[in-house]
């Protein structure tokens, strides 16, 4: 076992935003989550990593009621997680700005949805244009752009409606290690600067110890929550640092030993 900060110390003072109690997905008789069971504390960063196949997907899919869960809560401040009441953000896999408005307008959608005044609409889509480096690229659409400065314009539109919870669906898998890394630090970045709450999924190790403040280990299917690890490193991590490398590797053998 590696060494790490207790859990006591991790969450002292800081607030739970999100509650997962008995989360229980199955499909007929395919029981895919198994009764899972965690926290996502206010302005975290909380990763996931599993083995391929073991639910990821699902679990995102649940959490945001895209689908119902067969049996469990899903707490947002203590209230039944709901889309229509709390601002639950989704970023895909694929970039999935909406094709036929600009970059602006894609930044602007979720703020139109959600009723906000136009003043207040228009200062949240200028500091997201800012905060992603799209301001000249404002009138383009998303067939003039390349695929991660979509994937910004995607991430923007979701941090811009301040959200309750970001859930992010491996959304660097796609891109190349160069891209994948710039993009890594562009969302850590916002995350610090919004103090926004984001739980975020990968197959990638690497990545998820050095985004993540935390890192939940999916067992394989039906899923449980297996290890739970703390990443007490500081910021801008570094790949080849000793301890970085430990806790990878922890991380791994929990994944790959069944």
């Amino acid at each position: 076992m590696i060494k790490e900060m207790s859990k006591e110390d991790y969450i002292k003072g800081k607030k739970v935003k999100v509650q997962v109690k008995d989360l229980t997905k199955c499909y007929g008789d395919l029981l895919v989550l198994d009764d899972i069971n965690f926290e996502i504390h206010e302005g975290e960063f909380l990763c996931i990593v599993g083995p391929t196949g073991c639910g990821k997907t699902t679990f995102l899919n649940t959490l945001s009621k895209f689908i119902p869960a067969t049996k469990g809560d899903i707490l947002v401040d203590g209230i039944q997680a709901d889309p229509e009441k709390q601002n639950i953000a989704f970023v895909f896999q694929e970039p999935s700005a909406i094709p036929w408005l600009s970059v602006e307008d894609n930044i602007r959608f979720g703020l139109n949805i959600k009723k906000l005044p136009k003043e207040e609409i228009h200062k949240r889509v200028e500091s997201m244009l800012t905060l992603v480096g799209l301001q000249n690229y404002r009138n383009r659409f998303p067939k003039e752009l390349s695929t991660s400065m979509e994937q910004r314009v995607v991430i923007a539109r979701n941090f811009a409606i301040n959200p309750d919870l970001l859930l992010m669906d491996e959304p660097y898998g796609q891109l190349d290690i160069k891209l994948r890394y710039y993009l890594e630090d562009e969302l850590l970045r916002l995350w610090k600067e919004l103090n926004s709450t984001v739980l975020f999924v990968t197959h990638n190790i690497e990545e998820a110890v050095y985004l993540g403040e935390r890192v939940l280990v999916l067992s394989n299917k039906p899923a449980k929550i297996k290890d739970e690890v703390i990443i007490d490193l500081p910021r801008p991590r570094k790949f080849d640092d000793p301890e970085f490398v430990k806790i990878k590797d922890y991380i791994t053998d929990s994944i790959r030993w069944w």
